[in-house]
């Protein structure tokens, strides 16, 4: 093993021309595989739909339009297992069992509003970018088209 590497399973961080990398692209790494999670669009919007009250499968399912139950499931279970919400069941019939962010889902709730809060301040800048890039590709499109007739 290499001097300085870390001996620890899921450890992808390193040194690169004396630069620090907080994480790698590889598959195997553990902070790769946690962002992939949270940051899809089921997860983001449990996360955000949790904030400040429990919900019943059924109200998420309800409130979340596009997603099945097979793919709420598989995020809730997934959200459960890495510590950002819970799960109570309740001895009733019908079961009945309520979501609720852990204290380490609503730290990465508040993250997330930040993330919107940045979004929502850029989105002319990022709409116009848009245009912009629309336009340039069009461009270049109508002049690979007159190059190619006049070949």
């Amino acid at each position: 093993m290499e001097d300085g590497t870390s001996k620890a399973l899921g450890y992808c961080t390193g040194t690169y021309d004396d630069q620090v990398i907080q994480w790698d692209t590889r598959a195997d790494c553990d902070v790769r595989r946690i962002l992939d999670r949270i940051a899809d669009k089921w997860s983001l919007l449990v996360i955000a739909l949790l904030d400040r009250q429990t919900m019943r499968f059924s109200e998420l399912r309800r409130a979340i339009d596009g997603v099945s139950q097979r793919m709420l499931t598989v995020t809730l279970r997934h959200l459960e297992r890495d510590g950002l919400i819970s799960r109570t069941v309740y001895p009733v019939v019908p079961p009945r069992v309520d979501y609720a962010l852990t204290p380490l889902g609503i730290s990465l709730h508040q993250v997330i509003k930040s993330l919107v809060t940045w979004t929502e301040d850029h989105q002319g800048e990022i709409a116009r970018a848009h245009d912009e890039y629309d336009r340039r590709a069009e461009q270049e499109e109508h002049q690979q088209a007159v190059l190619g007739a006049s070949v």
